[in-house]
């Protein structure tokens, strides 16, 4: 599930990229163990966890149980500003 912030992230990268960005998310989902690929954010009030996709990050979070039933991407960018 992508936020609507995430999907307008991804509209204003180029297609081809995009698609590449949105076929790894899938990928690391369809595994059954997403976190596996994640990287747990610490000081960042945007997100929970991160999944590194070449030059760019996709900021998520999880369900409150700490499962991973749901997960909501929130933000999509390039590793020099997303963070910021």
């Amino acid at each position: 599930m992508y936020a609507l912030g995430a999907q307008k992230d991804l509209e204003s990268i180029d297609k081809k990229l995009a698609r590449k960005i949105l076929d790894k998310i899938d990928f690391f989902v369809a595994t059954g163990t997403p976190l596996k690929f994640a990287k747990k954010l610490t000081n960042y009030g945007g997100g929970t966890y991160r999944f590194r996709i070449g030059d760019y990050r996709a900021i998520f979070d999880i369900d409150s149980k700490g499962q991973v039933s749901m997960l909501l991407i929130l933000k999509i960018g390039h590793r020099k500003e997303i963070y910021m």
